[in-house]
Formats: C-alpha cells, sequence, structure tokens
C-alpha cells in the first residue's frame, strides 16, 4: 500500500529543504523505494537533492501542443518518451518535476495523457513526497489522491501563519482524500510564544514541531550544495528528523 506525504507552504519558509530532509529520512528507515514529485512552479527539489533535471512534465506537454513531434511517431508515444525523460533516478529514490501549470486553454489530450503517466509511475513506488507549492494546483492532478500526510510549512509570522491556515482550508476543500495535516514552523528563533500559539490555534492547525534557524542551511544554500547531504550535526535536521519520528508510521 502507497504512503503520500505532501509538503505545502509559501515561498522563503524552507519547505523545499524540509522536503529533501524527509526524503533523507525515509531512506534512513528504509523506506523505499520514493518518487519525490517537485509540484512547485518554482522548481528547485532537484538542487536540494541533487539531482539534475533534463526535462518537466509540463515542458513535454508544451511540445506535444505544439506539434513538436518527430515525422513517423505518434503524439502518444512521443509524449511517453519525453515524460520518461524526465524522470530524475538515483540510486534510493527519483525525482519527477511538472514544471509550469498549463496556461491559457486547456489541451484535454496531453493532460490526460500526463494523468495516465502519472498513475502509472507512481505505482512503481511505496512511498511519494510531493513539494507543493501554496495554491496547490498540482496536486488534484495527481491521481494518487488520497494523501497520507500534509505537511504546512510556515515562518514564525503571523502572516505565514494565515497563510498556513489558507492552505490547510483550500486542502481540505480539494477533492482529495487527506488523512492528517500538520504545522510545522520553521526557522524559530526559540519556543513559540502564547500570541503565536494562539494564531496557530485560531487558523485550525496543529503543531507538529519547530525548527530552529541554521547557519548550516544557510552556508550549504550559499556555496550551491544539496541540503540533503547536511551532516548529523545540523541543528534544524535534528529537529526535522525529531518531528517525523512523532508523526510518520514507523
Amino acid at each position: 500500500m502507497q504512503y503520500s506525504i505532501a509538503l505545502a507552504g509559501k515561498g522563503g519558509v524552507g519547505k523545499t529543504t524540509i522536503a529533501g530532509m524527509l526524503v533523507k529520512y525515509m531512506v534512513s528507515k528504509g523506506k523505499k523505494p520514493i518518487l519525490a514529485v517537485d509540484a512547485d512552479s518554482n522548481a528547485n527539489f532537484n538542487e536540494v537533492l541533487g539531482l539534475e533535471v533534463e526535462e518537466t512534465l509540463g515542458g513535454a506537454r508544451e511540445k506535444m501542443k505544439k506539434g513538436d513531434v518527430p515525422s513517423g511517431m505518434t503524439k502518444d508515444l512521443f509524449i511517453e518518451m519525453k515524460m520518461e525523460e524526465a524522470i530524475c533516478e538515483s540510486e534510493d529514490y527519483d525525482l519527477i518535476v511538472m514544471g509550469q501549470p498549463e496556461g491559457s486553454g486547456c489541451y484535454c489530450a496531453a493532460n490526460s495523457l500526463l494523468t495516465r503517466f502519472l498513475e502509472r509511475l507512481a505505482e512503481n513506488y511505496k512511498y511519494l513526497v510531493i513539494d507543493n507549492e501554496a495554491g496547490m494546483e498540482h496536486i488534484s492532478r495527481l491521481t494518487t489522491k488520497d494523501v497520507d500526510i500534509l505537511l504546512i510549512v510556515s515562518d514564525p509570522s503571523r502572516r505565514g501563519l494565515q497563510a498556513a491556515g489558507r492552505i490547510n482550508k483550500l486542502a481540505q476543500d480539494l477533492s482529495i482524500g487527506m488523512g492528517k495535516s500538520y504545522l510545522i514552523l520553521n526557522q524559530a528563533k526559540g519556543e513559540p510564544s502564547e500570541a503565536l500559539l494562539k494564531v496557530i490555534e485560531d487558523e485550525g492547525l496543529e503543531l507538529a514541531g519547530t525548527v530552529p534557524e541554521d547557519e548550516l542551511v544557510y552556508d550549504f544554500d550559499l556555496n550551491g550544495q544539496p541540503t540533503i547531504e547536511l551532516p548529523e550535526e545540523s541543528a534544524s535536521q535534528k529537529a526535522v528528523f525529531a518531528i517525523f519520528d512523532k508523526i510518520i508510521e514507523p
């Protein structure tokens, strides 16, 4: 039975870094094979994981829409080939990048093929880690529609928590089955204040834990190093792993 965890949050809160830590955590617990899905239009999950991206599913769809199909090849076969090229493989996990959502006008044939491809691809993996953007445009297309855990990442600000509350409500309104929803408070300067806890409660969020600011994360990011390679002494990684120990089934 497949187990899927989705992450969401507004830009700049460290969501993708935590998504990478989740992949690392699951590998360390022997939870494989994993398909990591980058469903954020500002795609950089590959940088966190240290993988090169040659093609995205959105790019494959656009090529089909423009008719960039070699002569003698059917559209179905072409988009199937391009989608296969979009899978970034590694020893313990693979990555697929959704790319930009479709622009104006619907091209149902390409979207239908994309959906069917994702369905078949996901069947090959026991675990899914889905990195979403705040609007969660892509998650309703993922036909593995049941999400066991939704992790909403926020910084410790009122505005950030209000955005997290909106994401939580949006996820509940989408036609996906969702098991549990948790808030992870990232880039924290200490324990959350009473005022902050009140905002979390008012937004209907369940706090899973806090993650401290971590100079190592900033250093890795600045030097272009994949944060999945953070050392064991990383304070943020320790905190995130402790949160996962509490909320992810053994």
